[in-house]
């Protein structure tokens, strides 16, 4: 039985192309949708939301590919191009009747959500960020025998056939071992929840591969004619993250405020599955970010 967030209802709606999306939304208020990072679904945010529903409404997606919503084949760069994701969570919060909302992404999430606030100005309120960098920085920011930290991220950009095979044939490995080791608390999740995370990411192998593939290629484009351009997040945003920084060799700040000139940029102790291992910091970075 698929897992999901409790007191939510749960539905399907169109986001671009024809694609549908599974979604869990509750509370009321000003609305916020949080789209999850990978290995995972919608239910990374199920403390969080809760935290959040008594004075907005939480709309939590899996994207397309992940979880319970639509896994369209990649017959072309474009069916899984950050901006094609991105329209997909505008034209969710639309048929929800929200033309405008503030947006919060986690790790695959957050690249989405960094193209709306792009792509999509008008719509996107507010913008939260968790545990990042944009595509294009990324890989100029992995070098050395420190990029060895995103092997997976070498992998998946490679062409189609090997990378499904391998990462297929040892699915629960694979993806465990994201969820082991970049976890500082192992107890933030429980063990039905990192099964639901395993059972969901073994079905959608080929579309998570998908996605990645992507960010190799069309998404790096998108960035760089942006950054050609000078774009800029005109929104106010919040930006929480691990120390990848010290440990990578880089100014994270310095990375984001070239793209974000109205920047809370924090640093957390937490792992890279913050919003499990701390709901209270999270929700309330993105309670703060709100009141902006």
């Amino acid at each position: 039985m698929t897992l999901t967030l409790p007191g939510f209802d749960h539905i399907r709606l169109p986001g671009a192309d024809g694609v549908e999306l599974a979604a869990a939304v509750g509370g009321s208020g000003s609305p916020v949708v949080l789209l999850h990072g990978f290995p995972q679904t919608h239910l990374m945010w199920r403390l969080v939301a809760e935290r959040l529903a008594d004075e907005h409404t939480v709309i939590c997606p899996d994207l397309r590919g992940y979880g319970a919503s639509d896994k369209p084949a990649a017959t072309d760069p474009d069916v899984y191009a950050k901006r094609t994701m991105a329209a997909d969570v505008v034209a969710l919060a639309a048929a929800l009747g929200h033309e405008r909302f503030a947006l919060v992404g986690h790790d695959r999430g957050a690249l989405v959500a960094f193209r709306a606030g792009l792509d999509h100005p008008e719509t996107i309120t507010h913008l939260g960020i968790l545990d990042i960098v944009p595509t294009l920085d990324m890989w100029n920011v992995l070098h050395g025998a420190s990029a060895a930290v995103g092997y997976h991220i070498f992998l998946m950009a490679q062409p189609p056939g090997l990378p499904e095979a391998m990462i297929a044939n040892s699915a629960d490995a694979f993806f465990g071992s994201f969820l082991d080791a970049w976890a500082n608390d192992p107890t933030a999740m429980p063990q039905e929840v990192r099964a639901e995370y395993l059972r969901a990411s073994a079905a959608a192998v080929t579309s998570i591969v998908a996605d990645y593939r992507a960010s190799a290629g069309i998404d790096v484009v998108h960035d760089q004619a942006d950054l050609d351009a000078g774009s800029q997040l005109a929104m106010p945003v919040t930006v929480v993250q691990q120390d990848w920084g010290a440990q990578l060799g880089y100014d994270a700040a310095g990375v984001w405020k070239a793209w974000a000139p109205d920047l809370d940029h924090r640093l957390t102790r937490a792992g890279h599955f913050m919003a499990e291992e701390a709901p209270d910091e999270i929700a309330a970075a993105i309670q703060e970010l709100l009141a902006r």
